[in-house]
């Protein structure tokens, strides 16, 4: 089933869902400020990705502006950080299978839909 990470306050991350509404297809809405992602879903996003961790952060969020910014972490680090601080994940992250896209813009959700 088609997932997505979802943050109902972002408008990007509103536009994936509609986009989702639109296929037709079935898909799971993961709102996760609320349902926090386990280390492994993480990685096993980041994997679908084909990035580092690092590259899933939201770096102008003032939390890691303020706490991580300029420091040399680890992926595991980086990994607890989204974990400990959900609001830094990127989004909206669709997830179908082992494929997954950041939506950004919303047209790459459509490469994902198969």
């Amino acid at each position: 089933m088609i997932k997505i990470y979802h943050n109902p306050r972002c408008q990007k991350s509103r536009e994936g869902v509609s986009l989702l509404e639109q296929s037709g297809k079935e898909y799971q809405v993961i709102k996760y400020l609320d349902t926090i992602p386990t280390k492994d879903e993480l990685r096993h996003i980041i994997d679908c990705l084909g990035i580092k961790p690092e590259n899933l952060v939201r770096k102008n969020e003032a939390i890691w502006k303020e706490k991580f910014r300029g420091r040399l972490l680890s992926d595991e680090a980086i990994l607890d950080a989204m974990i400990q601080y959900p609001k830094l994940i990127e989004r909206p992250i669709v997830v179908n299978g082992n494929k997954a896209v950041i939506g950004r813009p919303k047209d790459k959700i459509e490469g994902i839909l198969g």
